[in-house]
């Protein structure tokens, strides 16, 4: 197998903030895997939340160069478990290595990657559009540039109630509240207490992962219901969301792949949670992967090329928050 890594630097139609920072540029990492004159693509994203960055993705995937252009694909679950002891510490690199695999074994079989699963897309639900923190004005003007079915606001600040206010007299959408654990107890239920009559599907991470008394109280007590998003990275921390949330948002960058996220998936279910995917920014070649995990999803957060204003791929297309998948096999994404 042949690995080619592809880095890129995306920038965003407007600066993207939440309650802990802001940027106006994406650093990304697109990972190519060759086999029998097929390609298969994967991505990361750069995120210094968890301190992980372009350069760094780039020499650990180097480190282990030789062991992944050793091995012959057979199925992408095998060369998960292959690799996993080297990238342990270093998931972020490993999904996007992950994503490729799944790419290039669904081209193998011929087949569009949700195919091989056998699964049905014919009740997918639709993604979200997210309005990052800005001047209420601003996030207002957003709205209106892009009319959409179901909106993730993005608060952490003084006057969240208020913004809410503001953003639901300029549109009927469905609202999804993500605060990014800027909020304490008492904020988040009396925040759910107003955001219910106005509109608001749940909340999205509203306190610190580390303050799970905290999160139990509000489990107990909120109006709306709760999804994990920085409480669930990893498998093991889906047993820990029971109790203290509704649902969890799985992210394939921060938990390794599309093969854990699947476990993740079935884990959840079992456990009576609800399920969503989450975008980390990703250009149309991850977000063509999380497509093909739609049937299985609740929820899903992927918006990442329409945040961008530039792209690396062409792939899946969203159109009025419905997915459109590309006429290809695999994924569907091919660099541009």
């Amino acid at each position: 197998m042949q690995l080619t890594l592809h880095p890129f630097e995306l920038k965003f139609r407007h600066t993207f903030t939440i309650s802990r920072k802001s940027k106006d540029v994406q650093p990304l990492l697109v990972v190519e895997l060759q086999q029998d004159g097929l390609s298969g693509l994967g991505e990361t994203a750069d995120n210094s939340y968890y301190h992980m960055t372009v350069p760094h993705l780039i020499d650990a995937i180097n480190a282990h160069r030789a062991v992944i252009e050793g091995h012959t694909l057979t199925t992408p679950e095998a060369f998960w478990e292959l690799l996993y002891p080297l990238f342990k510490d270093n998931l972020f690199a490993l999904c996007a290595i992950d994503l490729a695999a799944h790419d290039l074994y669904a081209k193998k079989l011929n087949k569009k990657l949700y195919e091989v699963w056998g699964l049905d897309i014919s009740h997918n639900p639709m993604t979200d559009y997210t309005i990052g923190i800005d001047t209420v004005e601003n996030m207002v003007s957003k709205l209106e540039e892009f009319p959409w079915p179901i909106y993730k606001i993005k608060l952490g600040t003084q006057d969240d109630i208020a913004i809410i206010k503001e953003l639901r007299r300029h549109t009927n959408a469905v609202f999804r509240v993500d605060a990014n654990c800027a909020w304490g107890v008492e904020e988040t239920l009396r925040n759910a207490t107003a955001f219910k009559s106005l509109g608001v599907e749940f909340i999205e991470q509203p306190m610190p992962a580390e303050d799970v008394e905290g999160m139990k109280r509000v489990y107990a007590a909120s109006a709306l219901p709760l999804i994990a998003d920085e409480s669930c990275i990893t498998e093991a921390d889906v047993e820990r969301c029971k109790g203290l949330f509704h649902g969890i948002n799985i992210k394939l960058t921060k938990c390794g792949g599309i093969t854990p996220a699947r476990r993740m998936i079935d884990h959840a279910k079992r456990l009576g949670m609800q399920v969503m995917t989450g975008s980390m920014n990703e250009s149309t070649v991850g977000t063509s992967a999380v497509a093909h995990l739609l049937p299985y999803l609740d929820y899903v957060d992927m918006d990442g090329p329409l945040l961008l204003a530039e792209d690396t791929a062409d792939g899946v297309k969203i159109v009025d928050g419905r997915i459109i998948y590309a006429d290809r096999p695999g994924t569907g994404a091919v660099l541009r």
